[in-house]
């Protein structure tokens, strides 16, 4: 029964540090597959000023371009909105009815987990929960199980060197000419200079 990691994002642009996550997310959890979801617009974030989906499909594939078990998603993109996690899942479950689901996220998202669309049968559905757990972004695990029970048990906790990068750095960085070079893979970074992405 394959283990499928499911991380999720707009990756507006994807960058080093998401690679890192998704690499300790693998190896923690065992994960035979990371599928990379990305989602068109976030329902819990601001839709103006994302990148066209076709421009962060194009970055995206370059930086995973040669990544063992890391596999691009368009199963987001590919349906209309909203963009919920829970609907995101039951897709995927039934296009993968034997395998085992986990869904990975830093500390500050399980948090606020609750306030998520439908979160108790989203947590019924999902297999596991990969959690990185960012410094500030600490939550008590026994409160969050009584708010969504079940959740404790099927968290894991990971952890990743601490790199602070954000695609919002990059944008600004690129916007104000300031070096961003090697934030980014060779692929991702000579894609957004030959494009003229982000200025």
């Amino acid at each position: 029964m394959p283990r499928i990691g499911l991380f999720g994002g707009t990756f507006d642009p994807p960058h080093v540090g998401h690679l890192i996550l998704a690499g300790e997310a693998q190896t923690s959890l065992q994960l035979d597959k990371v599928l990379w979801i990305l989602t068109p617009q976030s329902p819990l974030k601001d839709r103006s000023g994302i990148s066209p989906s076709q421009q962060r499909i194009e970055l995206l594939r370059a930086a995973l371009h040669n990544s063992l078990g890391f596999e691009l998603s368009l199963v987001d993109v590919n349906r209309k909105p909203p963009f919920y996690a829970l609907d995101t899942v039951n897709l995927l479950k039934e296009a993968t009815p034997d395998a085992k689901f986990f869904y990975v996220m830093g500390g500050d998202s399980l948090k606020n987990l609750p306030s998520w669309y439908k979160s108790e049968e989203l947590v019924r559905k999902l297999d596991g929960f990969g959690v990185y757990q960012r410094p500030g972004a600490e939550h008590d695990i026994d409160l969050l199980d009584r708010e969504l029970p079940g959740i404790k048990e099927k968290v894991t906790y990971f952890s990743a060197p601490q790199i602070d990068i954000s695609s919002a750095d990059i944008r600004q960085r690129i916007l104000e000419g300031r070096t961003y070079r090697y934030f980014l893979t060779p692929g991702v970074y000579e894609l957004i200079q030959s494009r003229k992405y982000y200025r």
